[in-house]
């Protein structure tokens, strides 16, 4: 009876958290998260030596430094991932009400490190991006202010999350951040969805970002220089998109060989925004694949246990991160190969940048806690009228 009603899994009472941790979550999912880093690190060691040798540096210093900052995230994912949703959900509202304080102060003590955007604060021995800690814990606030609203006599819980998402993608827009702007209004647009919104409302607003980039294209020489690049028909071989796709073709299926690929040396974000282009040259198609394959086995592991879940609020805030993390690792290689036009951004847990590798780890932790197996029925005990 007690399966029936709870589940298959049994509770425990006084189980230690290890324990309890280590038989509840997705250790496949964790291990997908481990296999990113080390490529990452190993993809490291090929884009590092170029760039360290032209600003000074010892040959592996930057691979040292993702090593670093890749601890810290695997670290801070660990943990998190061991919190109760209650306290997950805590946390990320402080995170975001800090992120968000740190977004609108911006303008006035952020730097653009030369890159025409002011997205970070130099702290001289690193910089901070607020905008990457911003983005899971506002997908929690929003996850939260939704499935609110689906309680009987809730707040107006759905509005406040697009008054919230709106107000964010435009302080975005203002540096500017195109890019995380639209993974912002992506990812609230996945939830709400998810949580019963009218097809014709998603519809009004695909209409008002359609608007929304006309007016930005007009006034914004740095977001309309972005999209003339893109529909080019002509690739300049000099840009970093040139240099991207001939070395995707140069690497052809099985690469070039390790070490011998030489896009690291004309690229100079050959370790972040377009690490992809160094995996495709020196180890070809077959390691591209490689990680596409991962990345999707995280994203449909972890939607298919968020199928099952009968909380409104983890399975909005868990299929809200999850969507995120894939949509951010296709665009970072949609904008390798030329689908998408140039966006900066980076390729979870395998690009370089300290505050791109906290806040993922923060986020995957988030996306592990919320889908832990916990004692319940099935999500379809609900349709068919079960307690």
């Amino acid at each position: 009876m007690t399966e029936m009603v709870y589940g298959s899994v049994p509770v425990r009472d006084g189980e230690p958290i290890l324990p309890k941790w280590w038989r509840t979550v997705d250790k496949w999912s964790m291990s997908c998260i481990l296999i990113l880093f080390g490529i990452g690190l190993l993809l490291g060691l090929a884009a590092s030596p170029p760039l360290a040798a032209k600003n000074g540096f010892e040959p592996f210093h930057y691979v040292q430094r993702q090593a670093f900052f890749g601890g810290l995230a695997l670290t801070a994912m660990l943990i998190t991932s061991m919190l109760s949703q209650i306290i997950v959900r805590r946390l990320a509202v402080v995170g975001f009400v800090a992120a968000f304080i740190a977004l609108i102060l911006l303008p006035f003590f952020g730097t653009d490190f030369g890159k025409g955007a002011t997205r970070w604060y130099s702290l001289g021995f690193a910089s901070v991006q607020p905008s990457e800690f911003l983005k899971p814990g506002f997908i929690v606030v929003a996850a939260w202010m939704m499935a609110a609203s689906q309680d009987i006599g809730g707040p107006p819980g759905r509005l406040w999350s697009f008054i919230l998402a709106v107000t964010i993608v435009l302080i975005l827009a203002m540096q500017p951040d195109f890019g995380q702007a639209a993974l912002i209004l992506f990812g609230w647009g996945v939830m709400y969805f998810v949580a019963g919104a009218p097809m014709t409302l998603l519809l009004a607003i695909a209409g008002l970002v359609v608007v929304g980039g006309m007016v930005a294209y007009n006034n914004s020489e740095h977001f309309a220089r972005r999209i003339d690049g893109f529909l080019s028909t002509d690739v300049d071989p000099t840009t970093q998109l040139g240099y991207a796709s001939n070395a995707i073709r140069e690497g052809g299926f099985f690469g070039v060989g390790v070490g011998e690929g030489e896009v690291k040396w004309s690229l100079p974000d050959a370790h972040t925004d377009f690490i992809i282009a160094v995996a495709a040259e020196e180890y070809g198609l077959i390691l591209v694949l490689c990680i596409i394959a991962v990345y999707t086995s995280i994203i449909v592991r972890s939607l298919l246990r968020l199928m099952r879940e009968r909380d409104p609020f983890i399975r909005l805030a868990g299929t809200g991160l999850a969507c995120m993390f894939a949509v951010q690792a296709m665009i970072n290689m949609g904008v390798a190969v030329r689908l998408l036009p140039a966006k900066g951004m980076t390729l979870p847990f395998v690009s370089y940048g300290g505050s791109s590798l906290i806040a993922g780890g923060i986020a995957v932790g988030m996306l592990l806690a919320f889908t832990r197996t916990r004692p319940q029925g099935e999500i379809g005990d609900l349709l068919r009228g079960r307690k």
